[in-house]
């Protein structure tokens, strides 16, 4: 073996072991925080001030979730959130591939402008338009409809899900710019042949969107329900200003450490030494995060292999 193979053969050595230690750091980086949060969730308050324990708990239990549960009303939230998440999940799709394919297929001179915003919609911070919408939902007055009938007063829509319907439904919803450019990079690189043979047939321009291109789109669809709905469970800032009355998990967790402090005094009865103890408030914080990102570790298991797939077809990256 010469001297420049082996030089190559140390050189890709030295790669691999450096990209084996990098990806191992990321791993841990990511995985550490839902483990810790995973472990605190079934230890005992007793290994709190064990200095034993490091990572291991010694008394395992199931008092933190059952405690938390109680303390958010866990199935009640947890089935509003699944709601809200799921029919804004819908809209958004069916929104954001129409106004995806319009500007994929018909061109002209204020195409590309009118794109130029859509794409501004993705680069302008969610706090700069809150108060319009805001004070737009809690006095609802379509075109002035209310005003000809001598109302003082529109709808108030704030606590209700038509916040989140109305914005849904005109793709203007939380991060519906980046799905309306998802589906129109991935309905610009569809063959016409398919589309204009539909055409030809007699169908419709909606016959065959619906027929043809969205049966077509699953990759698209697949990438923009999976970010939707993630995104909507996640979201605290556009929930606690037009649902901050509704149980939604991420309202609950905003105000689970106070509630937390009532539980343990007045539910649990513990002296004041104890329900008052910093650490293990923190634990039952930490049980409740866990319990909030826990159906989305499931759902991520099961459609995983789906969701990597699309991500590579719908041309976001490479």
């Amino acid at each position: 073996m010469n001297s420049q193979a082996i030089a190559a053969k140390v050189k890709n050595t030295a790669w691999s072991i450096t990209r084996g230690v990098l990806l191992t750091g990321l791993i841990f980086v990511v995985i550490y925080p839902i483990l810790l949060k995973a472990i605190t969730a079934i230890k005992h308050k007793d290994d709190i001030y064990n200095p034993v324990v490091l990572l291991v708990p010694e008394k395992f239990t199931l008092d933190n979730i059952t405690h938390v549960i109680e303390v958010l009303d866990y199935w009640q939230t947890l089935f509003n959130t699944f709601a809200l998440s799921g029919v804004t999940m819908i809209l958004q799709i069916v929104a954001c591939a129409l106004a995806g394919f319009g500007f994929a297929k018909w061109q002209s001179k204020w195409s590309n402008l009118l794109f130029a915003g859509v794409v501004a919609t993705i680069l302008i911070p969610p706090q700069t338009i809150i108060l319009p919408m805001y004070l737009t939902f809690q006095n609802f007055d379509l075109l002035g409809i209310m005003q000809w009938f001598g109302a003082e007063k529109g709808f108030n829509l704030l606590n209700t899900y038509w916040p989140f319907i109305l914005t849904g439904i005109t793709a203007n919803g939380l991060k519906s710019g980046l799905y309306i450019y998802i589906f129109r990079q991935f309905f610009m690189n569809m063959p016409k042949d398919l589309e204009e043979a539909a055409l030809v047939d007699g169908a419709s321009v909606f016959q065959t969107f619906a027929r043809i291109i969205i049966p077509s789109a699953v990759p698209a669809i697949v990438t923009v329900a999976l970010f939707s709905f993630v995104w909507q469970w996640n979201d605290t800032f556009f929930v606690a200003s037009y649902l901050p009355g509704m149980q939604i998990l991420s309202n609950e967790l905003l105000s689970l450490s106070s509630e937390v402090g009532v539980y343990v005094t007045q539910g649990m009865g513990l002296g004041y030494d104890e329900a008052n103890d910093p650490f293990y408030h923190s634990m039952l914080v930490g049980t409740g995060l866990m319990l909030a990102i826990l159906p989305l570790i499931i759902m991520y298991l099961f459609v995983q292999r789906f969701f990597v797939e699309s991500i590579e077809r719908t041309g976001i990256v490479g």
